[in-house]
């Protein structure tokens, strides 16, 4: 899809510079959708997988843990590793439950390089709200593609993030391959 840019007249002097409108970033903004309280009742994790696969950006099930899109990627194909039950720490995992969970992030990789052929990854979670979790209450691990080249001036000087896919269709690419690698 191609950018589309649009000029406006009488809102001042010209500056020949193209404006990227990022509206969906706006409910992030105004933190719409975050956690409200530690218990699963306020937690936006444990309302999604209540969801239908397309509207809840899920890309696949297992038997306790799930593999999500990021609602608010840093790049495209950025997605989740979570537990169905609502725990904070990593160490509260079941044995069963930490191998599927370090499987399924084993088969995101692979999904994504089959898909994306990234240069690398970061993979991570932060325990905790000081350890930067955004959502401390529900463990929750990144699986972020990387590039050479992904870091531009864009989120440092304009603090946005420009995505060239949207992710209804990251969504339905990656879940297909994810199905289709068995």
């Amino acid at each position: 899809m191609t950018p589309r840019y649009e000029e406006q007249d009488g809102v001042g002097v010209h500056d020949a510079l193209q404006r990227l409108w990022t509206p969906h970033r706006l409910s992030y903004v105004r933190g719409e959708g975050k956690a409200v309280g530690d218990e699963p009742e306020g937690c936006p994790f444990c309302r999604v997988f209540g969801l239908d696969d397309d509207e809840g950006l899920i890309l696949a099930r297992g038997e306790s843990v799930f593999a999500v899109l990021n609602l608010y990627p840093y790049n495209p194909g950025h997605l989740m590793v979570l537990p169905y039950r609502h725990v904070p720490d990593y160490t509260d995992l079941t044995p069963a439950e930490t191998v599927e969970f370090a499987g399924f992030t084993q088969r995101a990789m692979r999904v994504i390089r089959a898909v994306a052929s990234p240069h690398g990854f970061n993979i991570g979670m932060n325990q905790g709200v000081v350890a930067g979790a955004g959502i401390a209450a529900h463990l929750h691990q990144h699986v972020v593609p990387r590039w050479g080249g992904d870091a531009n001036f864009m989120p440092v000087i304009g603090h946005t993030k420009v995505l060239p896919q949207l992710l209804g269709e990251t969504r339905q690419l990656l879940a297909d391959a994810w199905a289709e690698m068995g």
